[in-house]
């Protein structure tokens, strides 16, 4: 039986004690930021310019007054040291030089025109160098790129739904809003004016259960898997052996394609997870950071992925396909993306993200240890995450269960008090090529400190 004094293994009396403590001190410390947003915020819905802001759990926003490298500095005057990096958006530091210098240059040329430039063409043979042969297209978001897969998906095989895995992130699509409820595929609950039968376009499964992908796949009606390789937007969640392996051999055996999602893996290492693991998905997906920050995503198809789809346009009458986007593949997103791919995203800047990743990743397990917190820690490459609750998880139900809001809310604002920024959704941090040990090494005594007071 649990103890229902304590929550994640700490006294709620003490928890509680230090969440009075630490947003009293996060609000004493932003006089000029309460200030601003008390005068200027109300003209947005919500009081934010979009509606995550508010998912922070400081008692009000903080608000940037600049970003440079691996450190934030707020309105208040303060220095942070920052491993949310715009929750991978900005995992290779903020306006990397080469990226600044490519928007400078490019803003001089105009910055859309619907029309490719040479620098595109340079672009695409630096993404295949990078991830592999696919056939390239680009979008504004990744929730576009899976969008616009999908949609090639169930045109090569004439087939309705994509399975997905319970728990699971890919952007705002509406086929990957669902979630398992009493084993059944459903709506995820806080959806915001869903109206259309999601179950009728998605199937979900529990991540590491190949009989249910097989089970599910067996129905005939499945175009697609869409998966990230690593479980990212909850408590993460690591493939077990042979997982990705018989992944691919049931979307063979079935006929639908494998879309390998590597928006946030793209921590793994160079050329993201697929790359270090050797999988051969059908479609790529990878957005966030891919132009070092300016919003961009990209998605390819394998050689005969696009074969079969240039064979299914050949059928189709001319007009409207439902995919594109008029500012997609501007000029300005291809500088931005040679500019990262050719000289930030390097396996240089890997080896160092991977080795400062490993030193967070140590000091946090020598503090849980310490401190005897039944938590544990997980890294993907850069991306190191503290999950308050034991494991390792094996799929979507457990990472669920793991989740301890009340406490996570109570470290991150303590942590960020300390000068330590982590994303707000979940305990990720991420170490850039600009983060030092020095900053690693403050935010692991940071960690420790807040468990001192906790435990």
């Amino acid at each position: 039986m649990s103890d229902p004094a304590l929550v994640a293994g700490i006294r709620r009396d003490r928890l509680y004690a230090l969440r009075q403590r630490e947003v009293a001190a996060y609000a004493a410390a932003r006089p000029k930021t309460e200030a601003a947003l008390k005068a200027g915020s109300q003209p947005f819905l919500d009081g934010v310019p979009m509606h995550w802001m508010k998912d922070w759990p400081m008692p009000f926003p903080m608000l940037v007054d600049q970003a440079k490298g691996a450190r934030l500095t707020d309105l208040d005057g303060h220095e942070i040291d920052d491993f949310c990096l715009g929750d991978t958006g900005s995992m290779f530091g903020h306006s990397p030089a080469p990226v600044a210098r490519a928007i400078r240059k490019q803003a001089r040329h105009g910055l859309t025109y619907m029309l490719p430039t040479e620098t595109a063409l340079r672009a695409a043979a630096l993404l295949t160098e990078t991830f592999g042969d696919f056939r390239w297209q680009i979008a504004t978001t990744a929730t576009d790129a899976n969008r616009f897969a999908l949609r090639v998906a169930r045109a090569v095989t004439g087939k309705p739904k994509v399975l997905v895995f319970n728990g699971c992130y890919h952007g705002t699509l509406d086929d990957t809003m669902v979630e398992l409820r009493d084993g059944q595929t459903a709506a995820r609950a806080g959806l915001v004016g869903q109206v259309a039968d999601l179950t009728k376009t998605a199937t979900v499964v529990e991540f590491n259960d190949l009989a249910g992908v097989e089970t599910a796949l067996q129905s005939g009606d499945i175009a697609a898997i869409l998966t990230e390789p690593v479980m990212t937007n909850s408590c993460m969640v690591l493939p077990e052996a042979g997982f990705h392996e018989g992944l691919r051999q049931l979307s063979r055996k079935y006929g639908a394609l494998l879309i390998i999602d590597e928006t946030h893996t793209i921590s793994s290492g160079y050329g993201g997870y697929s790359r270090v693991h050797s999988l051969n998905p059908d479609i790529f997906v990878v957005g966030k950071c891919v132009a070092g920050g300016l919003p961009t995503a990209v998605w390819g198809l394998r050689p005969d992925v696009a074969e079969r789809f240039a064979a299914y346009n050949a059928t189709r009458a001319p007009g409207h396909s439902g995919m594109g986007t008029t500012l997609s593949a501007n000029p300005l997103q291809f500088a931005c993306l040679a500019a990262t791919l050719s000289e930030v995203m390097t396996p240089k800047a890997y080896r160092h993200m991977e080795k400062g990743a490993e030193r967070l990743s140590k000091g946090l397990r020598r503090s849980i240890d310490r401190h005897g917190a039944p938590w544990h820690v997980v890294r993907v490459g850069a991306r190191v995450e503290f999950i308050c609750a034991p494991g390792p998880l094996r799929n979507g139900a457990e990472a669920a269960t793991a989740h301890q809001p009340q406490v996570e809310s109570v470290l991150h604002t303590s942590l960020l008090n300390r000068g330590c920024l982590i994303a707000p959704f979940h305990n990720m941090m991420l170490v850039s090529p600009a983060t030092t040990p020095r900053q690693i090494d403050r935010l692991i005594a940071a960690f420790d400190a807040i468990l001192d007071e906790l435990f």
